[in-house]
C-alpha cells in the first residue's frame, strides 16, 4: 500500500510539474473563490441564531437549524407556523426526476432518429427545436400561463412536469445527437445484415456505448430542472411548490427570516444535486470530453 501511495504521489507531482506549478496555484485560487460562497451557506447552517450574520468563526455548531427545518418554521407575531419543507422536497426531487427521465427517453429515441435517418433539411430541423430553448423563460411565460389557466393545468404536478418535459428536450436531443453521430457504423450494420430489428440495435449496440453521454445529459439537466425558479413561481401552486419557490415565498412574505434555518435549506438542497454528480463523475467525465480524442485507425 505504501508503494502505491508513492506511486500516487509522485504522478500527482508530475502532473502539477508539467501544468506548471503557477497555473496549479491560480486554478486552486479560482477554484476556492467560487466555492466560497457555498462553504459560507454550509456554515451559517451550523452556527446559532445570533451568529448567522456575523463573520464569527468561533461559534459551538448545532444542528437546531436543521431539525427547524422539518419541525417549526417562521416566526409571526410569537406564532410558530410548520414549514411544510419536507413536502416542497419532494415536489423538487418527483418534478426534476420525472421531467428528466421523460426528456431523456424522448429526447434520446429522436437523436438516434436524426443520427440514423437524416431528413431532408435535418439540419434544420435541428436549429428549430435549438431555437425553442433560446429564449428566456420570461418572454414565453405569458402565452404559457394563459395555456395553463384555460387547460387547467395551472398548479398540477402533470402541468409543470410536461413544461419541464418539453423545455429539456431540445438540449437532450442536441446532446444525445452528437453522441450517436460519434459511434462506428460497422457494428450496427453487421447485426442488421445478420437479421437484428432497430429496436435490438438500438438497445444492445447503441445504447451501451453511450452511457457516458447519457450521465452527462442527465447531469445537465436535473441541475437545470433543479435550479429553475420562474416557472415553477408561475405555474406551481401551494401543493405544488418546489424548494426554491417555497424559500422565495418565505423570504418576502410577512415572516420574519430565519437565515440559519435559509442556509440549512439551502445545505440539503445542494446535497442531491451533488451526490449525482459524484456518483455519475466518471461517466461525466468522459461523457464531456466524448469526440473531443479520435483514436486513428490501424488502416491509417
Amino acid at each position: 500500500m505504501g508503494i502505491t501511495l508513492n506511486r500516487r504521489s509522485a504522478r500527482n507531482r508530475l502532473e502539477i510539474g508539467r501544468a506548471g506549478w503557477w497555473r496549479t496555484g491560480f486554478s486552486a485560487l479560482i477554484g476556492v473563490i467560487y466555492f466560497l460562497p457555498v462553504l459560507w451557506i454550509v456554515i451559517t447552517a451550523f452556527k446559532p441564531a445570533r451568529d448567522a450574520l456575523t463573520l464569527n468563526l468561533s461559534f459551538t455548531p448545532t444542528l437546531s437549524n436543521f431539525a427547524a427545518i422539518f419541525r417549526r418554521a417562521f416566526h409571526a407575531g410569537g406564532e410558530v407556523m410548520d414549514t411544510g419543507f419536507e413536502h416542497f422536497f419532494f415536489n423538487s426531487v418527483f418534478i426534476a426526476g420525472t421531467s428528466v427521465g421523460l426528456a431523456l427517453i424522448l429526447g434520446t429515441a429522436a437523436a438516434y432518429g436524426f443520427s440514423r435517418w437524416p431528413l431532408r433539411g435535418n439540419d434544420t430541423y435541428m436549429f428549430l427545436i435549438l431555437t425553442t430553448r433560446m429564449l428566456p423563460p420570461i418572454i414565453v411565460i405569458i402565452p404559457i400561463f394563459i395555456m395553463f389557466r384555460l387547460t387547467g393545468l395551472a398548479g398540477s404536478y402533470l402541468g409543470i412536469i410536461m413544461l419541464y418535459t418539453a423545455f429539456n428536450l431540445p438540449f437532450t436531443i442536441w446532446m444525445m445527437k452528437s453522441f450517436f453521430d460519434e459511434l462506428p457504423r460497422e457494428v450496427e450494420d453487421a447485426a442488421r445484415t445478420e437479421g437484428s430489428s432497430e429496436w435490438r440495435v438500438f438497445f444492445r449496440i447503441c445504447l451501451p456505448q453511450v452511457k457516458a453521454g447519457i450521465a452527462a445529459t442527465v447531469t445537465f439537466g436535473l441541475i437545470l430542472t433543479w435550479n429553475e425558479f420562474i416557472m415553477a413561481l408561475l405555474l406551481t401552486g401551494p401543493e405544488t411548490r418546489t424548494v426554491p419557490v417555497a424559500m422565495g415565498a418565505n423570504l418576502g412574505g410577512g415572516f420574519s427570516v430565519q437565515w440559519g434555518l435559509l442556509a440549512a435549506i439551502e445545505t440539503l438542497y445542494l446535497l442531491p444535486v451533488v451526490l449525482v454528480t459524484f456518483a455519475l463523475q466518471n461517466q461525466l467525465l468522459r461523457g464531456v470530453t466524448f469526440g473531443t480524442i479520435r483514436q486513428r485507425s490501424p488502416a491509417n
